[in-house]
């Protein structure tokens, strides 16, 4: 269940997913990973002169970039959406302490001119290939949120109507309003009387939160609810065995995903911040033998966090492969010796003992965890399983960096995903900079910062190229996280549906 539903505040797959039914953002990619409109009228380009260089005010390239909104779009109590709403998400996006996510892609936009209330311009302090694919700029109503941020932006996070009135219409631009809430339960939708796009084919629409994957079956061959979604949903291994039980009573769509599973690293960890030992637990981890016995090897397994599909994926990193003699090799060198009931201790007597987290209920991560705890265990690793509910696990103990060793989710991406959020030193959460960025591991590399600002400033793609190989590189030699699997959305509906695509 979503830890709140303000949509530039905290990343959340299932937040992502009932705002897509009920809010409108800028742009989006739709189904064949391409960026197109979705609130703008025309998707800005160099070449249709809506995208023009420039120097800023202090002598550097910087960009500006003209938006022009649709007409006749409303929130759900029927006040216009304005480039004033847009404006209004800037400055929350930007305020240090608003928990926005994304805060260097906020930093960017140095100006944003006001034209008229269809008509922005954005101007930018760098050029950045991505100038049209801004994520996450997304309209906030400034007539309901401006009092509420401005009486106290520390704590607008908590106090934002999303947390505390998300059934008011006025939050919402989309086909869909919430009309009800059941926190942990269930988002009821309705058709919002002000959209004045197609008219949504259903009047009605609840997402339901199940956060055990075990009922989810249940729940569908009972009637309860009509489809499991491929966002969140059943999980490649569930659904094949679902298909041979149920393949005629209900389509199931596999689609190739952006959901890469993986492993974070607490990287100040005193046993994790050793190379070696990073390095023992990718070569003690047989992750073909794990996607082919429980994804029947439909899977690929990650090398980095770059799909192999994607444009920019490169073949040249390192690829761990399962090798015990050299995880052990790895393990000695860092001092980590065979002791008692095949655990390795230290000189000082302390066992190899680290934790791993993830969200709890989710049946294929829990059998993921028991896998790796007994392939690390055959090295002498005692992996401690501790598990949370979803919302804790993704609003505190990640967000808060709370976690003492492994944290393992995945992450729901886009095409040529730049990791600044995820990777740049300035964007470790802490309390100062209110929780801000997602840079949960700790992981610091300048030379990593200067990649990040030389793919996303270098706006030839072809010169992009060598930039994104050596990020990889870089990315798979350090491991400031522990790459597994990318994920296949898994959509199972009823066989009535003529017509279904699953945006990724």
């Amino acid at each position: 269940y979503p830890s709140t539903l303000n949509p530039i505040i905290e990343a959340m797959v299932a937040k992502s997913y009932v705002l897509g039914f009920s809010h409108r953002a800028l742009v989006r990619y739709n189904h064949e990973w391409v960026i197109e409109c979705q609130t703008c009228e025309t998707l800005p380009t160099i070449a249709n002169g809506l995208a023009k260089l420039e120097t800023t005010a202090e002598g550097k390239p910087g960009m500006a970039v003209t938006w022009v909104l649709k007409e006749g779009q409303f929130w759900g109590d029927g006040t216009p959406v304005t480039t004033a709403d847009y404006a209004f998400a800037r400055e929350v996006g930007q305020h240090p302490q608003s928990g926005a996510i994304a805060m260097e892609t906020w930093r960017t936009m140095i100006d944003l001119e006001i034209i008229d209330d269809r008509t922005m311009v954005i101007h930018t302090d760098r050029r950045f290939f991505a100038f049209n694919a801004i994520f996450p700029f997304s309209p906030l109503p400034a007539h309901l949120e401006r009092a509420i941020f401005e009486d106290a932006p520390a704590e607008y996070k908590n106090r934002t109507l999303y947390m505390t009135e998300p059934t008011n219409p006025g939050l919402y631009s989309g086909p869909y309003l919430i009309t009800e809430t059941a926190r942990g339960s269930h988002v009821t939708l309705n058709r919002n009387p002000y959209w004045t796009g197609p008219v949504p084919v259903f009047n009605s629409i609840t997402v339901r939160a199940i956060e055990r994957t075990t009922t989810l079956e249940a729940n569908l061959l009972s009637g309860s609810i009509d489809m499991i979604a491929g966002d969140l949903g059943m999980n490649t291994d569930q659904a094949l065995a679902f298909r041979q039980r149920h393949g005629d009573d209900f389509q199931v769509i596999f689609k190739p995903g952006l959901l890469y599973e993986h492993i974070d690293v607490r990287l100040d960890n005193p046993i994790l911040a050793d190379l070696r030992v990073r390095q023992a637990l990718m070569h003690g981890m047989d992750r073909e033998q794990l996607v082919a016995r429980l994804f029947e090897g439909e899977l690929p397994v990650a090398h980095s966090n770059i799909h192999p599909l994607d444009a920019v994926w490169s073949p040249d990193v390192p690829e761990y492969q399962h090798d015990v003699a050299k995880a052990e090799e790895l393990l000695e060198s860092a001092g980590w010796m065979p002791g008692p009931e095949g655990i390795r201790h230290n000189a000082a007597g302390e066992p190899l003992q680290i934790e791993i987290l993830s969200t709890a209920g989710d049946k294929t991560r829990e059998l993921v965890e028991q896998v790796l705890q007994s392939q690390w265990r055959e090295v002498g690793i005692d992996l401690r399983i501790r598990n949370e509910a979803p919302r804790i696990f993704f609003g505190e103990t990640t967000r808060k960096r709370k976690f003492s060793g492994l944290a393992m989710y995945a992450w729901a991406s886009w095409p040529e995903p730049t990791p600044r959020t995820v990777l740049h030193s300035t964007q470790i959460p802490t309390e100062e900079n209110g929780y801000s960025g997602q840079n949960y591991t700790g992981f610091v590399d300048p030379e990593v910062d200067d990649l990040i600002k030389s793919i996303e400033e270098t706006l030839d793609a072809d010169a992009r190229l060598p930039l994104w190989a050596r990020l990889q590189r870089i990315y798979a030699e350090k491991l400031p996280v522990l790459p597994l699997y990318f994920r296949t959305n898994v959509d199972i509906l009823p066989t009535w549906p003529v017509s279904y695509t699953h945006l990724t």
